[in-house]
């Protein structure tokens, strides 16, 4: 089996999250009352446990299924993470750029995921520069279903014209991440300790290995002989 295609989470994965996410949550929560019928502690930390889904899902679940309530959440969400990025800026987890560049450098095509909207995943691009530095950006819209379903990762394959879901390596923070690149049949899926979940609970989702950061990927692709003899001479 020999890797082509890296499918690779965004936030916590490849930019720095640093609480940007619960802090866009707690916005929301203020401005939409999405979280009022359960206990702040106890929404907050759904938020944390569903790190990498998509958020309309995470909403609708805190709004007890109520579809509206939830589209109006997300919509908050969007719009504070936003402010957010544009009051703080945004940051790559350190060395992110230069991986990714490695990646490319060595004929893999690399495709960022996102639970966020298109409008807060480009906002984060635009802010990084990094529009030429990728083959692909993908939100669950692009898709059909967020993570932890497969559909980011099997469009990422079909969009790029990798060959088989074994040829891909799906990388994210998150047990969501994990789960998707499992669901989907990616031939190696690694966890991140750069974001929101620890090494065991990415073990638990099944990761193949759990990796210090994204740095650290081509590498571990390369010590296991997952990459192709031309590819590996150039990583």
């Amino acid at each position: 089996m020999t890797i082509e295609l890296v499918v690779l989470d965004m936030a916590g994965t490849t930019v720095l999250d640093d609480g940007v996410v619960e802090q866009a949550f707690q916005r929301a929560a203020e401005r939409t009352g999405v979280a009022e019928r359960m206990p702040w502690a106890e929404a907050l930390q759904y938020v944390r446990d569903t790190m990498g889904m998509s958020k309309i899902d995470v909403f609708t679940h805190l709004a007890g299924g109520d579809i509206a309530a939830a589209t109006a959440a997300t919509a908050a969400f969007e719009g504070a993470y936003s402010e957010i990025v544009a009051e703080q800026g945004v940051e790559e987890i350190p060395g992110a750029a230069e991986a990714i560049a490695h990646m490319r450098d060595a004929g893999l095509k690399v495709v960022l995921t996102t639970g966020f909207a298109p409008v807060t995943r480009d906002a984060l691009l635009d802010g990084l520069g990094w529009h030429d530095l990728i083959d692909l950006a993908l939100s669950p819209i692009d898709a059909g279903r967020g993570r932890p379903a497969p559909d980011l990762v099997l469009t990422a394959l079909l969009r790029t014209g990798a060959s088989a879901v074994s040829a891909v390596a799906v990388v994210g923070d998150t047990s969501s991440d994990v789960h998707s690149g499992r669901r989907a049949g990616a031939g190696f899926v690694a966890g991140v300790l750069s974001g929101a979940h620890d090494r065991a609970a990415l073990m638990a989702a099944g990761a193949d290995a759990v990796l210090d950061d994204v740095t650290a990927l081509l590498p571990g692709l390369h010590e296991r002989a997952l990459l192709g003899t031309a590819l590996a001479r150039t990583s």
